[in-house]
């Protein structure tokens, strides 16, 4: 195990999992939903979903000030629970979807990296999961 920080991030959905999954999952929808900010966006995203697949987002500044690529290999897909992926900077992450009477639980735990604050990383996953909630409730 890593000796990096684990930071963890949840949401509540008022959709049920099966349809929480797939706009977590389907390319189309991930450029829909994955940025933190509305002066940021995903022009681009490729998703292999499965134990060995790779993704790719793109995520850049609107005005075209920055932009990175995040990508990663899975480690492990359970349909409807689990994904477990390890970014390209060998970072580990666990997303764990629980079906509720209510809809779906999400909750993310992910190593910090080394470079900005804790509460900082924290604050933007926990932006882009406030931005997939929005977005997966307006569907």
């Amino acid at each position: 195990m890593s000796s990096l920080s684990v930071i963890a991030v949840e949401t509540f959905i008022n959709q049920p999992v099966e349809k929480v999954w797939a706009l977590w999952t389907e390319p189309q929808n991930i450029q829909c939903w994955n940025h933190a900010s509305n002066d940021w966006h995903t022009p681009y995203a490729e998703n292999n979903l499965q134990v060995g697949g790779h993704f790719l987002y793109r995520m850049e500044a609107k005005d075209g000030s920055f932009g990175f690529d995040f990508s990663g290999t899975y480690t492990q897909v359970i349909l409807h629970d689990t994904i477990t992926y390890t970014a390209d900077d060998d970072r580990k992450v666990s997303v764990f979807f629980k079906k509720t009477l209510e809809g779906t639980q999400i909750t993310e735990n992910f190593e910090a990296e080394e470079t900005n604050p804790i509460e900082m990383q924290k604050m933007g996953w926990q932006s882009i999961l406030d931005n997939f909630k929005k977005y997966a409730e307006s569907q």
